[in-house]
């Protein structure tokens, strides 16, 4: 049990000091052998999506424990604000959460307070489940691991959002500002239009916003032109997806 809250204390410790860290965005292929195969491929950390693919938090549990198991770390994207998506999927093994569409510094706070236990946060306490690998250890010391190695990733992608990221980023406990980048540009008019000097205003004062508050930089990618394009605009947390275009696009490299 050491060496998975080592390993967590550690991908923090990488998000707090804005290392550049790989891994994937899964909408669809919730299968058991998924983890090891974006473990091979060489991904840090995965995360599951709530929000649009179907999945369940009885399909999230059994991931995040091979994932855990193989030491990839799992997120998972909740489908809205609720601390009962927050504290159960953490308390199911998640490494952090990413909730979609903040609107405020205060929706921040309630979602670092969800997600922490007194006398940070709220989370109820339950010990020795899957979060804590089935292991009876002292619940005062779990609390303040489980506290210091979770991430919270915050995404902005909305009018509201970014109107307000500067006091979002600013809130203790926001690990990462993640661009939604469709729907940002969806939300300001210009859907799709990522070249778009509205779109790239935006993207300058989020990476402006996470800077002056130490926060990671988050965004999907569809390719590597994409990689490099984010990566030198600031972003250092970046996932490739959607795993359907990719096995569709190599499927059809193939055909066609």
């Amino acid at each position: 049990m050491l060496g998975v809250f080592e390993s967590a204390v550690d991908l923090k410790n990488r998000f707090i000091n804005s290392d550049q860290i790989r891994g994937a965005m899964i909408f669809e292929f919730f299968s058991p052998g998924i983890p090891l195969i974006l473990k091979n491929a060489g991904c840090d950390f995965i995360i599951f999506d709530m929000e649009h693919g179907g999945l369940s938090l009885e399909q999230f549990k059994n991931l995040a424990a091979i994932s855990n198991a193989n030491k990839i770390h799992p997120f998972i994207r909740i489908p809205e604000l609720s601390y009962n998506y927050i504290a159960r999927a953490l308390d199911l093994g998640a490494a952090g959460i990413m909730t979609p569409m903040v609107n405020s510094a205060e929706e921040a706070k309630t979602i670092v307070q969800s997600s922490k236990y007194p006398p940070l946060g709220v989370r109820g306490a339950g010990f020795g489940f899957a979060h804590d690998n089935y292991v009876n250890k002292n619940p005062l010391s779990y609390m303040q691991e489980a506290n210091k190695k979770l991430i919270n990733i915050i995404q902005i992608e909305n009018r509201s959002g970014l109107k307000n990221v500067e006091d979002i980023a600013s809130i203790d406990g926001v690990d990462c500002l993640w661009v939604g980048h469709f729907d940002l540009t969806n939300f300001l008019g210009i859907p799709g239009d990522f070249k778009s000097p509205i779109y790239l205003d935006a993207i300058n004062r989020i990476v402006s916003a996470a800077k002056s508050n130490n926060k990671s930089l988050g965004i999907m990618v569809n390719n590597k032109s994409e990689i490099e394009i984010y990566s030198n605009l600031g972003f250092n947390i970046i996932a490739v997806g959607t795993e359907m275009k990719l096995l569709g696009d190599g499927i059809s490299n193939f055909l066609n």
